[in-house]
């Protein structure tokens, strides 16, 4: 005669993690306990509001919020450049902080607020035209980064000072060098924020110094890398 192989079986309580004998047990108790609960959401679901629009997703508990916002739902402009947590590629802002996607749990991460650099060029901030303006970037894959960092300075600190910005920057790293250009793009973009809180309609001009034709030329270029494509 064989064993039962349902004799040792248990029935977890999805409410509560009470364990029953049988199934019958556990029905019971949900019928009588649990009746006016709403159902539980299913374990690894997890839900975030991410630039104004809200998600409901499956997270595994190794899942970065990188990966989540990247590869799951296609937002781009995040980029990973260390996977290491030293580039400050992957920054986006969680509840007003900046933080590394790629060093956060998405598990974590559930009910938070986050806004990514996709949002903020959706919200026309200030920043985008000022760092097309004054030209800080050349590759484009880092800018992103900066771009984030920097908005939540701005959101914390709405005058920030040259050295208050370049500490707030020490964490994003450029292969090109273009550091010197974005204390002037964040200063000038921080004194259009604070006198326009709400923003207003922008026409991206090229600075005195420059070229019309070519800053025309490169203008589109520029805007496309600000808002994260690749």
């Amino acid at each position: 005669m064989t064993d039962n192989p349902n004799k040792n079986s248990k029935y977890l309580c999805p409410y509560c993690s009470t364990q029953y004998q049988t199934f019958d047990d556990l029905k019971t108790h949900i019928l009588k306990d649990h009746k006016n609960e709403p159902i539980p959401a299913p374990e690894g679901m997890i839900a975030m509001t991410i630039n104004g629009g809200s998600y409901s997703l499956r997270a595994e508990p190794e899942l970065t919020l990188y990966d989540l916002i990247h590869d799951r739902l296609g937002l781009i402009g995040s980029k990973q450049f260390c996977d290491r947590g030293a580039c400050g590629s992957c920054t986006v802002i969680m509840e007003g902080r900046a933080i590394l996607s790629c060093m956060a749990l998405a598990v974590e991460c559930d009910g938070k607020q986050i806004e990514t650099i996709e949002g903020i060029a959706e919200a026309e901030h200030p920043l985008i035209e000022s760092y097309a303006k004054h030209h800080a970037m050349q590759c484009g894959y880092c800018t992103p980064g900066f771009v984030v960092t920097a908005k939540a300075l701005i959101d914390k600190n709405p005058a920030p000072a040259d050295n208050e910005i370049r500490e707030a920057l020490a964490g994003n790293l450029c292969r090109c060098g273009t550091y010197p250009q974005h204390p002037v793009a964040i200063l000038e973009a921080a004194v259009e924020k604070r006198k326009f809180p709400e923003g207003k309609k922008r026409s991206l001009k090229p600075t005195e110094d420059a070229d019309k034709l070519s800053f025309e030329a490169v203008k589109q270029d520029a805007l496309d890398k600000l808002k994260g494509g690749e």
